[in-house]
């Protein structure tokens, strides 16, 4: 239950900087959000003053819920105590043809009748005078009589309900638009505004005295009691029903549930579903808890599918998220440590140290937050999944902290750092141009879903269980915040794709080489056995002398050769070296013969109009063949991973060597 007792005492962290903030702050106690449609105004003798329908900016409402209530279901599910759909709150609603849920079909007087009594009860024990207006006026039994008048609800020529939208009306009724696509008008969800003179809040979600007035009076209405092992409290009101809609406002799924009185939940070890005979949880504690997870979820959860991930700081200070794309967080405005402007943070030419550039960003933004995160900060990480609509699961759950956190994000993204395909908006240069979209290469770890795309394609985050995507984010996440080793099956399957350069379109390509890259060579500094650990250079290392890293160069310097000499001829068709990429990993020494052989018309072709550029490509050429050792050129065994690395980094080198000398014969030319 440690996770239970952590969000309770989130739960105060994050009351108290919301308050000091004027943020959003949680649900409170004894209170769910719904989606309303139509808004009532009474007077404060709780006599009819007007009626709308809101817009859909406004529809999410908090409204006072009871524990069965707020998660209620089944044939005949129990009323809200205030705000609630027409066919609890409104006397008249079968006059006018409403269709009430099917446990109430037989029951002439429900559910409008359980909706009453609670409404009363509520007003004898601890009555408010926004209540005791609304009581009055349920009570004259005329809602529905008084939305048709006002023209909130639609009526056919009958004086019954609609039960079916015009599709082709060119002037629908307004309440339509704020329904759902299977929603009638009869299945509206109102909420009461009371104008009392002298108030300035008369929305009942809206006055905190209403609201304090709800949570004080139901938790104390409980008469089951007993021992809160969350809290350790006797004598303590204890949760029968636990709150749902943790991941959005539709959602079913419960973290604690039970099954009904049938048995099959306790057969063999429980006699009561209460749960008090394993674990009572107070009702105050499990209504903040979920409220503070809810909250959480909203604010910064990353979401895959059904599955949801939430960090926090049980302090609720900021904490930088685990889960993030790294130019997301990287470059976002983070608190500055003492020494940023210092000679150690200072800018760097990021073409002559790609790899320090990085770490002093990475270090730049983590000693940020090692100046508000104290080293023992408790910090939790939740994962949350259902398999059915009813039940949820706890996927994930690590409890570390602040110092530690901070130094597994910093080991991640340092170890998985290489360039990265990113596409980025750009506004327009005159108004009315819609914005255009540049690709920008980025050094940072690849994001979990850019992952999950490199190892098995797009479709599967677009797919629509995310099944395989779901499951290989519960294999990144400990990764990340325990520092596992990388699971080998998913770096191999980023290399195999990459280099199945046909099958891919380009950027998929672009997009999967550099993942690929940043897994290889993370992979290999996070490797259990000593002797095979290996650390890469981001730039590209001229003196290595390793058989797959000088065949990566090669087949580089090839591409690089051909391009030009097409691009010289004003061509436009794949290189022999892309076609021939798979077979070359396959079969490096073989494919070379016949990569090597298809250059010699294109080196004819540019020695006539690129000599210069010729010469300097044989010279490199030749000095990557002098490098290898003994009979490593003629092994014609597959190649690793590595060799996408130094095919990356000379592919950049030899672009940004053209770029300079375009530029410089430009500069002559002028």
């Amino acid at each position: 239950m440690s996770w239970i007792q952590k969000l309770y005492e989130t739960h105060g962290a994050v009351e108290t900087l919301t308050r000091d903030k004027g943020s959003k702050s949680t649900v409170p106690v004894s209170h769910t959000t719904a989606r309303v449609h139509i808004e009532i105004v009474l007077d404060a003798e709780g006599i009819f003053q007007r009626a709308r329908v809101l817009d859909k900016s406004e529809v999410t409402t908090v409204i006072p819920c009871t524990e069965a209530s707020g998660t209620r279901s089944g044939i005949k599910p129990d009323p809200h105590p205030l705000c609630d759909s027409l066919q609890y709150v409104a006397r008249d609603y079968r006059d006018y043809g409403g269709e009430v849920t099917k446990g109430f079909k037989d029951e002439p007087l429900e559910p409008h009748a359980s909706y009453l009594k609670q409404l009363q009860t509520w007003v004898e024990a601890s009555p408010h005078p926004k209540t005791k207006a609304i009581l009055k006026y349920v009570q004259l039994g005329c809602i529905i009589k008084n939305l048709t008048n006002e023209h909130v609800l639609p009526l056919d020529h009958q004086g019954k309900f609609v039960k079916t939208k015009e599709k082709n009306a060119k002037d629908s009724h307004q309440i339509w638009p704020v329904l759902s696509a299977s929603q009638l008008p009869e299945n509206a969800v109102i909420r009461w505004r009371v104008e009392i003179p002298g108030q300035m809040a008369s929305g009942v979600w809206e006055d905190q005295s209403l609201i304090d007035n709800w949570a004080t009076y139901y938790p104390a209405a409980i008469t089951r009691k007993d021992v809160c092992l969350v809290l350790g409290e006797e004598n303590t009101a204890l949760a029968s029903f636990h709150p749902a809609k943790l991941r959005h406002a539709a959602d079913k799924a419960k973290l604690i549930s039970a099954n009904d009185s049938s048995g099959f939940t306790f057969r063999g070890r429980f006699t009561d579903k209460d749960g008090a005979q394993a674990c009572g949880v107070g009702y105050e504690v499990t209504q903040k808890a979920h409220s503070a997870l809810r909250w959480l979820i909203e604010r910064q959860g990353y979401r895959n599918g059904s599955q949801v991930y939430v960090s926090w700081a049980v302090s609720g200070k900021d904490i930088p998220p685990p889960l993030g794309d790294g130019p997301d967080w990287l470059e976002e405005e983070a608190p500055l440590p003492s020494h940023a402007n210092d000679g150690l943070f200072q800018t760097l030419n990021q073409s002559r140290n790609l790899g320090q550039n990085f770490a002093l960003k990475l270090k730049s933004y983590l000693a940020g937050y090692q100046k508000t995160l104290s080293p023992t900060e408790e910090i939790v990480v939740m994962g949350v999944d259902s398999a059915t609509p009813g039940r949820m699961s706890i996927i994930y759950y690590r409890e570390i902290l602040g110092s530690d956190l901070l130094d597994r994000l910093h080991k991640w993204h340092w170890e998985m750092a290489w360039p990265q395909r990113h596409v980025i908006e750009i506004e327009g240069k005159t108004a009315g141009k819609k914005d255009k979209k540049r690709v920008v290469w980025r050094t940072c770890a690849p994001a979990p879903r850019v992952i999950v795309e490199a190892a098995y394609g797009p479709a599967a985050t677009r797919d629509k269980d995310k099944k395989l995507a779901r499951a290989t984010i519960e294999r990144i996440l400990p990764c990340i915040v325990d520092g596992r080793a990388l699971p080998r099956d998913l770096m191999e399957s980023c290399v195999q794709r990459a280099t199945n350069r046909d099958a891919l379109k380009s950027w998929e390509w672009e997009q999967t080489l550099g993942v690929a890259c940043a897994l290889f060579k993370g992979y290999y500094l996070r490797h259990q056995n000593p002797d095979k650990r290996r650390e890469y250079s981001m730039a590209l290392e001229e003196e290595c002398t390793s058989r797959d890293y000088l065949y990566g160069r090669l087949l580089a310097i090839a591409e690089n050769i051909e391009g030009m000499a097409l691009y010289v001829a004003g061509e436009s068709r794949p290189t022999t070296a892309v076609r021939l990429m798979q077979r070359f990993a396959d079969h490096p020494y073989s494919t070379w013969r016949t990569i090597e052989l298809s250059l010699q018309p294109y080196m004819q072709r540019l020695q006539t109009r690129r000599a210069g550029f010729l010469h300097n490509m044989r010279s490199l050429l030749d000095k990557v063949l002098d490098l290898f050792e003994g009979e490593d050129f003629r092994n014609d065994r597959r190649l690793t991973g590595e060799f996408l690395l130094s095919y990356h980094c000379q592919r950049q080198d030899l672009r940004e060597k053209t770029h300079k000398e375009d530029a410089s014969e430009t500069e002559g030319e002028a």
